[in-house]
């Protein structure tokens, strides 16, 4: 059976579940819990049939089985209406007592949630989008953020670290950001209407001297817009662009963890809207504090 560990992320299997996690996070396991979903027989839709739990078998089932192959409780869940945005917001009550905080109008319109408390399972989905779990080990502060590229566009990781900043002192060089599985460079392929937004919202990234992995570099056009000559068609490299964003923010280069997994090179294990369209299913990040 395919094995997507590598030297930043974990894939386990237990009973019949499969997730992934973060090596980085799991320092902190007496801390925070979290995991990464993995399978196309889950699948974490819950904004269909008007929106009502009980209509969302699969997805409700989905979030029963990774929580308990985690050690926790679905019934913690919260999950914001996402819709591309950049609102973030912090969660401080738990509205359904007998069944997860799934699409509630407190959450409309809304792309991030961070908490500082313990009742809570910050809950976000993607099918190719970038899903960033943040977490302040000094404050003890959590977040979980869906970033495709429109909320790239809008910056909302930038926004979310702020929000931890202001609201509950957090500072950047502490926060570990860590990168869930999404569609990559190598996929994800534009439009000049879309490479002209990236070109024009992202002046202020080039020339930065960006850092990994010890070595640094000079960050050009071409790191982050691909032009593919041929097709006339640009390639986009939205990790990199949230990473470098992240280090200009002040956030250490050793804390912003790649789990370096394309979605749709691994569309047989993880969902993917360009690859399914329309019938796509979705996936989760999942970040508790214990």
């Amino acid at each position: 059976m395919k094995d997507l560990s590598n030297k930043n992320v974990v894939h386990i299997k237990k009973d019949n579940v499969q997730y992934l996690q973060f090596r980085k996070l799991l320092e902190y396991k007496d801390i925070i819990n979290h995991a990464y979903s993995l399978g196309t027989d889950v699948n974490f839709r819950t904004e269909t049939n008007g929106n009502k739990i009980e209509d969302c078998t699969l997805a409700v089932n989905s979030y029963r089985r990774l929580c308990e192959a985690i050690g926790t409780n679905y019934i913690k869940a919260v999950k914001p209406k996402q819709s591309h945005t950049n609102n973030v917001k912090i969660v401080t009550n738990k509205t359904n007592e007998k069944e997860p905080d799934f699409n509630l109008d407190i959450y409309k319109n809304t792309d991030g949630l961070v908490t500082n408390k313990r009742e809570f399972i910050l809950s976000a989905t993607n099918a190719d989008c970038i899903l960033l779990l943040l977490f302040d080990p000094v404050k003890k502060v959590i977040a979980n953020i869906h970033s495709g590229w429109k909320g790239t566009l809008k910056r909302i990781g930038i926004t979310a670290i702020n929000k931890m900043m202001v609201e509950f002192g957090c500072k950047p060089e502490n926060i570990i950001c860590c990168i869930c599985p999404s569609i990559r460079k190598c996929h994800f392929e534009v439009e000049r209407d879309v490479k002209e937004q990236f070109k024009n919202e992202f002046k202020d990234l080039i020339g930065f001297r960006y850092i990994e992995e010890n070595t640094e570099k000079i960050i050009k056009v071409n790191d982050i817009i691909e032009e593919k000559i041929k097709n006339k068609k640009w390639n986009i490299d939205t990790v990199l662009i949230n990473k470098i964003m992240m280090q200009k923010l002040g956030l250490k280069p050793e804390n912003i963890v790649d789990s370096g997994i394309c979605s749709v090179c691994n569309c047989d294990l993880i969902h993917s809207y360009r690859s399914e369209k329309t019938e796509y299913g979705l996936e989760t990040a999942l970040i508790e504090l214990k």
